[in-house]
């Protein structure tokens, strides 16, 4: 029986769906493509850039002292800043805490955030050129051989495997849950990814490949679904994606694991973005 050529492939269809849902979150308001600012908080109250008010932090909570003139307002309530007041963050948390500018006063939204045992705020500007420049990501065409079955062979307990991140201030901590076990087109032997568990049993791999620093950025990452009965899941490299530190300098993205390094040209899913 002959296929229709005008019938659209499913998986493609697929892959087509999830480039739209991926290019749509990213341009969400306030996401990562606004980043324009990563900044420690001092022990005293003190000017930041971008952004008005005195920051401080204790060590345990931090401060944000402003007039009402000055015109920040808090996220959550909507109230302006007229005085001081604080929040207190634990592990890796965030908190998008106060905003101001613009005809809203929603212009630039400041992040609060936990990150290596110390509090730091990030500037999200509605008005960045990254965000307003935004087309979507470039990627690869579709490779349907890069669609792969793994054997997901999971630990007795996970493993806390220290990783560096984006920035060399901030360390961080893979929880590698177990491997994920496969072959690549062109290659005799098995390749082994450390994997981390996300919401539902979805396992997450972060990952480099010869690709990195020519075609795409310094290291990727791709997700599966919750592994089978038989501990088998669907490894798609098609759905590669970049994470924000591709996209900004401010990010505090978590680096690979030692040994998630690939001796193959992983030529699918995102490439890096022509953006710095």
């Amino acid at each position: 029986m002959s296929t229709d050529p005008t019938t659209p492939d499913p998986q493609l269809a697929r892959w087509q769906r999830f480039r739209s849902s991926r290019n749509t979150a990213l341009a969400s308001d306030h996401g990562w493509l606004t980043l324009t600012s990563f900044q420690w908080l001092d022990g005293e109250p003190s000017a930041v850039e971008l952004v008005p008010g005195l920051w401080s932090t204790d060590g345990t909570t931090a401060s944000l002292t402003a007039a009402a003139s000055d015109g920040l307002t808090l996220v959550a309530a909507g109230e302006p800043v007229d005085g001081t007041v604080s929040a207190t963050l634990s592990g890796e948390e965030s908190l998008m805490w106060a905003q101001y500018g613009g005809d809203d006063g929603h212009r630039v939204v400041v992040e609060l955030a936990m990150r290596a045992g110390k509090y730091a705020i990030r500037t999200r500007d509605a008005e960045s050129p990254v965000f307003t420049e935004f087309d979507g990501v470039p990627t690869f065409d579709f490779r349907p051989d890069l669609v792969v079955e793994a054997k997901f062979r999971p630990y007795p307990e996970p493993v806390d495997v220290p990783i560096g991140t984006a920035n060399p201030l901030v360390d961080g901590v893979h929880r590698s849950v177990g491997e994920l076990v496969f072959r690549l087109p062109g290659k005799a032997h098995e390749f082994h990814l450390q994997a981390e568990e996300e919401k539902l049993g979805a396992l997450t791999v972060t990952f480099h490949d010869e690709t990195n620093g020519e075609s795409t950025d310094e290291w990727r990452k791709v997700s599966t679904a919750r592994p089978r009965p038989d501990n088998t899941v669907i490894l798609d490299f098609n759905r590669a994606i970049n994470y924000p530190s591709a996209f900004t300098p401010y990010g505090t993205c978590p680096m690979p694991v030692k040994n998630n390094s690939l001796d193959y040209r992983i030529e699918a899913g995102e490439k890096e973005p022509a953006i710095f």
